[in-house]
């Protein structure tokens, strides 16, 4: 995907499988057999973006990590694939730059240190959303990867390239981050922009397209439901313009797309 001169690479870390259930108890796959489409289930990716601008290798989000994640029927998370994708397009690990975390739900996070808590990306300044860092790092009550968590604490201690952002930011010429909180406190969006073009990489802030179709699907990990389903409604909404295009972590075969106004608005790819 080029964005004027800037060029988005989705790369997969691993298999995300949801049943309507995920999306909440009343989600039916009733009218949704295409997502719905194996055994009941949408087998949609793990996805992270890389961005090329200038200098900058900007890798959004970290994928899951060599692990796996098996919570029952409603959801099941299997990582690993990162790297190869990234070497795929001529990318290691020593050559990004930047890691953007859109959040730090495991399957966003999970490669940014290893199971000794080294730092994955050496040379990488690292960018979340401040209230995710007292969500996730600093309350032990919330799930996350213990190497994740003492890798952050550790990189924290050093004054290491953690950068936690609280309002919308620019970060290299044509990319920012937007705020987007609702799925986890800090949730943040990219924005990538061009010569008149504009991209979106919505991490979970819309976790599937089917929920422009059903706007009371939400997600299992929504922290603040409410709020979530009014920020995806204001990305919808930008996603009207022409010139934008979006993609989420979890979109089926991270295809970009926007939304077709008019009477009965649709997802178009």
């Amino acid at each position: 995907m080029l964005i004027g001169d800037i060029d988005i690479h989705p790369v997969a870390d691993g298999t995300f499988r949801a049943s309507p259930a995920y999306f909440g108890e009343h989600a039916s796959p009733e009218g949704h057999e295409d997502l719905f489409g194996r055994h009941g289930m949408a087998w949609l990716p793990i996805g992270c973006f890389l961005v090329r601008t200038g200098e900058r290798t900007i890798l959004v989000d970290a994928g899951m990590g060599p692990e796996l994640r098996d919570d029952g029927p409603r959801r099941l998370l299997v990582g690993g694939q990162l790297p190869l994708g990234l070497r795929a397009v001529g990318v290691l690990p020593s050559d990004v730059t930047d890691v953007v975390c859109t959040h730090l739900h495991a399957d966003h996070c999970g490669w940014l240190f290893d199971t000794g808590a080294a730092p994955v990306f050496g040379a990488a300044t690292i960018w979340f959303g401040a209230r995710d860092w007292d969500h996730f790092v600093l309350n032990p009550d919330v799930w996350m990867f213990e190497h994740i968590r003492h890798g952050l604490l550790a990189a924290a201690q050093r004054g290491d390239r953690l950068r936690l952002v609280d309002h919308d930011t620019t970060i290299a010429p044509g990319v920012s981050l937007m705020m987007t909180p609702g799925h986890t406190p800090g949730h943040l969006s990219v924005v990538v922009s061009s010569r008149g073009r504009r991209a979106l990489l919505l991490g979970d802030a819309i976790v599937c397209p089917v929920q422009l179709d059903e706007p009371t699907w939400q997600s299992i990990g929504d922290v603040d439901p409410g709020l979530a389903a009014r920020v995806r409604e204001r990305l919808f909404r930008e996603l009207e313009d022409e010139a934008t295009l979006g993609a989420g972590a979890h979109f089926p075969e991270l295809q970009f797309g926007r939304v077709l106004a008019g009477q009965g608005r649709r997802w178009l790819t």
